[in-house]
């Protein structure tokens, strides 16, 4: 993995069109299927978002690598893992890989004024220091 800079994404609509995806119903909340998106040749494989992830991969196989922070995740069967606003994490894909799954989208001021906005920050699966484990698999 190249040593760059990540690339901050801070809106569900730039995160879109990032992937070749129409713009989501919704600015601040979107559900994606990982069957519909696509790996554009020389996009970039390091991210960070400006909203929450919640993903529910299948289908790893060799062509597929994830990084967060220093550590390298390999899962076979799948796996399930969740990004709060900020964290870095990378994904090297080989060409023409297709991953099955889904990923749910969710930006903070879309739980403004909620419960959820202040226990959100309690739930310890967003909250880890990078050396930690976040995935489930």
């Amino acid at each position: 993995m190249a040593n760059t800079q990540p690339h901050r994404v801070r809106s569900i609509t730039e995160y879109h069109q990032l992937r070749g995806l129409p713009g989501p119903e919704h600015p601040l909340i979107s559900v994606l299927n990982f069957d519909e998106l696509e790996q554009r040749e020389g996009s970039p494989t390091s991210l960070v978002l400006d909203y929450y992830s919640i993903a529910l991969k299948r289908n790893f196989g060799p062509g597929l690598k994830y990084h967060y922070g220093q550590q390298s995740y390999d899962f076979d069967e799948g796996t399930m893992f969740f990004i709060a606003p900020g964290q870095v994490f990378s994904v090297e894909a080989a060409a023409g890989y297709k991953l099955s799954g889904w990923m749910l989208l969710v930006h903070p001021d879309f739980l403004w004024n909620t419960p959820l906005a202040k226990a959100i920050k309690q739930y310890e699966y967003f909250n880890y220091a990078v050396h930690e484990a976040l995935f489930l698999s």
